[in-house]
């Protein structure tokens, strides 16, 4: 155990019998992997932690994935499209208040043409200094590139699942090839990219898990998204149990330790199961926090799961209670648009070399 942990800090090089081994771990044991993580995350990333700006702008998709609370066979469910002014000028408004990076997430709506996303992401760059992140799902290479173009920094597209069987299974309208099409298609075109998985699927493994950190791995993710699933009553998984926080906290200590600088975020899923989930999340390696500023009354009504955490509560006063229960764990609030590590090297490298990045797909 000793040597395996020394391992995990020193390279982070560990295989897939390991990562099972580890996940597997009970009591004192798993304290002492997550006083590892910490350790790759202080030595990698530093104390600070990154505040990133949530605004989900449609809970309307076309999609039906089984655990999701706004998949279109969910008729409960009051639908909202936020129009391109209030976007942005819910985003500008974010960036007057510090913020440096603005998260544009939806449900997978075509109601929003790749143009009109397009003039979102350059009204947004025109008129404030912030990174703009998108989280729009699957969409045509040729959209991804047109945002790329207009000024969009990154793009959150989770994985959910390394098992293309389960895949299947909880995303009836797509492919787990399909999803890793497009965040290859995403590295190509420049972007930061995220990816991530649920920890607890209904038919979820250890190996499935293991398989999930080594494709976090494989694909160089400039940031891993890792949260709990957790049953909605308008789901065909209604009466499934939620991931535990314990093998979440373990999911967001690996992901740390075999990716070393990802950005992390400790996420609004893993606050909901436990009232400090997100600083034991922060605590195991993870460096974002991404309170929500999507403006009243749509917010109540972006609900992908139950009892989402602040749901009900003034989004101006999301900053503030993160930032001091940041410093609550003696973490520091970052300042600036928190760029990837990784992009910035691959940035570094193109500079003095004028071509190529040794770090792409």
């Amino acid at each position: 155990m000793n040597s395996l942990l020394n391992k995990c800090i020193e390279s982070g090089n560990i295989g897939r019998d390991e990562i099972i081994f580890l996940l597997g771990l009970q009591g004192e044991d798993t304290v002492r992997l997550i006083r590892a993580a910490n350790e790759v995350r202080q030595r990698y990333c530093g104390d600070e932690v990154h505040i990133r700006g949530l605004v989900e702008f449609s809970n309307t998709c076309r999609n039906d994935c089984l655990y999701c609370g706004i998949r279109r066979s969910n008729t409960s469910v009051r639908r909202y499209r936020m129009t391109p002014d209030e976007i942005v000028a819910t985003a500008t408004g974010l960036a007057k208040r510090g913020i440096g990076t603005v998260v544009l997430q939806s449900g997978e709506d075509s109601h929003y043409s790749g143009e009109t996303v397009a003039e979102i992401v350059r009204s947004i760059k025109a008129s404030a200094d912030v990174a703009v992140t998108l989280s729009l799902g699957e969409r045509s290479f040729a959209d991804y590139a047109l945002w790329r173009q207009a000024g969009a920094d990154r793009y959150l597209l989770r994985h959910e699942t390394a098992n293309p069987a389960l895949f299947e299974k909880i995303h009836p309208d797509s492919t787990l090839e399909r999803r890793l099409s497009c965040l290859r298609g995403l590295r190509r075109l420049g972007y930061q990219i995220g990816a991530g998985c649920m920890v607890g699927i209904p038919g979820q493994t250890l190996e499935d898990l293991a398989d999930d950190i080594l494709l976090l791995r494989a694909l160089e993710v400039d940031m891993a998204g890792i949260g709990p699933f957790i049953p909605h009553p308008g789901t065909p998984f209604a009466g499934e149990p939620a991931g535990s926080l314990d093998l979440t906290l373990k999911m967001v200590a690996l992901a740390r330790i075999v990716t070393r600088d990802a950005l992390i975020p400790a996420t609004t899923a893993t606050g909901s199961i436990d009232e400090f989930g997100r600083e034991k999340a922060l605590e195991a390696g993870a460096n974002v926090v991404m309170p929500n500023h999507t403006p009243f009354p749509y917010r109540v009504d972006y609900e992908i799961y139950p009892n989402k955490r602040c749901v009900t509560e003034d989004p101006n006063q999301c900053g503030p209670c993160l930032t001091a229960r940041i410093f609550s764990i003696d973490r520091t609030a970052a300042t600036g648009k928190g760029h990837s590590p990784r992009h910035l090297r691959a940035q570094a490298y193109k500079a003095t070399k004028g071509h190529g990045c040794p770090w792409s797909l």
